[in-house]
């Protein structure tokens, strides 16, 4: 996937940052940004862009929904689009990520009001906009409705019954369940 047209290169501080924080070298890192000009000239990844990427691997579901989450999380400035820092440190984490990782990024991603917590309002919302992007005749789409999902979810995971999913209760309950493990973090 690439993102840029124009001459702009990678600025020193940005690639050192990269090599430190990711899991890529030098070389790769101008890949991926070469790449990213060629997709993105202007440098800036829109929502718009993001949407579109994604429905190339969910041609039959509806991915916007599920994109509005993801993008949220990876746009960590909240500037409203993804620079290739952005980019990359969350391509970083989605492909070559450690469970543990992947998992406190996804809990990034449920926690839609940024408070915190997880409460079944929020796990709804993503279960079912996963189930939007998976569609309708999906075999990998579960039987049950995204609500009863969400209920079930959160038995499981809400240890002190409090209502709330706080991050040490989502991985653990993720990393005790390999197949909720799966289903919580789609493309990660």
């Amino acid at each position: 996937m690439g993102c840029f047209g124009s001459k702009e290169k990678l600025s020193k501080e940005d690639l050192e940052f990269l090599k430190q924080h990711t899991r890529y070298d030098e070389q790769m890192i101008k890949e991926w940004y070469k790449g990213f000009r060629q997709d993105c000239p202007s440098g800036r990844l829109t929502p718009d862009k993001f949407v579109d990427m994604y429905k190339m691997f969910f041609p039959s579901g509806n991915a916007e929904e599920f994109c509005d989450h993801v993008f949220r999380t990876f746009d960590m400035d909240k500037n409203g689009y993804i620079d290739f820092k952005e980019f990359l440190l969350a391509i970083d984490v989605t492909s070559a990520g450690t469970p543990e990782e992947k998992l406190k990024w996804a809990f990034r991603m449920y926690d839609v009001d940024g408070n915190g917590v997880i409460d079944v309002s929020e796990m709804t919302k993503i279960v079912q906009a996963i189930y939007d992007m998976l569609g309708t005749n999906s075999a990998s789409r579960p039987a049950d409705s995204a609500e009863e999902r969400a209920k079930a979810i959160f038995s499981k995971m809400d240890e002190n019954n409090d209502g709330n999913l706080t991050q040490e209760e989502f991985l653990k309950g993720c990393l005790l369940d390999e197949e909720l493990s799966k289903m919580l973090t789609p493309g990660a």
